[in-house]
């Protein structure tokens, strides 16, 4: 493997000290992936970052999921959201700490898309979305982004086995394994975390894809099926406060 020893894929892995700011259920996790060019996901990530190679090839995520329970500490359960979202992201990391950098999010929540955006500064688009699984086992999902140009992702596909747990040093952890994200807001580059167990990591059979969200985003389109394509059924995730990045926070 030729991962940069300078980053240290186990660290944000580690459950950080004190309250979470919030939990959610990630649930029914597709991960789709293509190779692209560095030089194309530079100019669209902050000077401050650094893009996050695998032996020297860049990858373009796009992530479709169901997300549950999803509430501040402070909201009972009972009023905890549920809607769909879609990311399209960028792998980087930031003095050897790696994560992602969201492009777009698409999410069927008018009110999580505000919340995001304010909160977070995080690139929340409305969308309608759709998922349902039939009796054979295809699962179809669906996005429309609520905007004049409306990019939308359709797909179907199918779960395989499962997969033995990933090392830091393979493939399939660099991809899936984030916990990390960063994001520019108010005029600064922030840093949020998330924690939860690995993802039960199966293979899957993408049967059909036609989307636009990764035009949308300013990327080139893909000219072809992922040659990546894994699921997760789901994980229980705490997410932690977002705060500034400097050196002395989130140096190794």
């Amino acid at each position: 493997m030729h991962l940069s020893s300078d980053i240290d894929r186990v660290a944000p892995t580690r459950r950080p000290a004190g309250k979470n700011a919030g939990t959610q259920r990630w649930r029914d996790l597709l991960f789709l992936h293509w190779q692209v060019s560095p030089q194309e996901l530079r100019a669209l990530v902050p000077s401050e970052l650094e893009l996050d190679l695998f032996e020297g090839t860049a990858y373009l995520g796009v992530v479709p999921f169901a997300m549950q329970g999803v509430r501040p500490s402070w909201l009972p359960a009972r009023l905890a959201f549920r809607f769909l979202e879609t990311n399209v992201r960028a792998y980087v990391h930031y003095n050897g700490r790696p994560g992602v950098y969201f492009f777009s999010l698409e999410a069927a929540s008018w009110l999580a898309v505000k919340a995001a955006r304010v909160g977070w500064g995080l690139p929340y688009h409305y969308a309608a979305m759709k998922q349902v699984r039939d009796e054979s086992g295809i699962t179809r999902y669906s996005t429309t982004r609520k905007s004049a140009t409306a990019p939308h992702l359709t797909l179907q596909y199918t779960t395989g086995e499962f997969l033995e747990p990933s090392s830091p040093d393979s493939l399939e952890f660099f991809l899936l394994e984030r916990y990390l994200l960063f994001s520019q807001h108010k005029g600064r580059l922030q840093c949020g975390q998330v924690h939860h167990p690995p993802y039960p990591a199966q293979r899957a059979t993408l049967l059909a894809l036609e989307e636009s969200l990764v035009a949308a985003a300013g990327v080139s389109p893909p000219q072809s099926l992922p040659p990546l394509v894994h699921y997760a059924s789901g994980v229980d995730v705490e997410v932690f406060p977002l705060r500034a990045v400097d050196e002395k926070k989130l140096g190794p």
